[in-house]
């Protein structure tokens, strides 16, 4: 059964992908190894894994001002999310995908949702993320 939830673009584009999901915040700047997309800080319960084409699903930045710089290194190698959804918005992770349009012309669309749909994202699942129609189709 599909699920939809609806949330609130703030990089427009479509993504899909497999959930990489995680109540725990994720700093992009020595938290994510751009050259293989996979989480590097050891605290973090998705220590080792890829980020890479997955819907990455997390509350919100680890604020660091280089953010936006790894979100581009990620996209210049190629290793970057088909989607991020978050619950609320963080500014310098926000620019990350506008930049990565810019540059590269490769599109991580980016998404706000409610606390209670954020709990409906489950690792595993699949995901369709649609910017334009602020939607996200998830199925099991």
């Amino acid at each position: 059964m599909v699920q939809i939830v609806k949330g609130k673009t703030l990089v427009d584009g479509d993504g899909s992908g497999l959930i990489l999901a995680t109540r725990q915040n994720i700093s992009f700047w020595g938290g994510v190894a751009p050259e293989t997309g996979r989480i590097v800080d050891p605290r973090h319960e998705h220590f080792n894994r890829t980020i890479a084409g997955k819907v990455l699903v997390f509350p919100y930045g680890k604020g660091s001002a280089a953010a936006p710089l790894v979100l581009l290194e990620l996209s210049r190698q190629g290793t970057l999310p088909a989607a991020i959804v978050n619950i609320e918005a963080d500014p310098l992770l926000v620019a990350g995908p506008i930049i990565s349009k810019h540059f590269y012309n490769r599109t991580i669309p980016l998404i706000l949702v409610s606390t209670a749909a954020f709990d409906r994202f489950k690792t595993g699942a699949f995901a369709r993320v649609n910017g334009s129609g602020q939607e996200i189709r998830i199925r099991p």
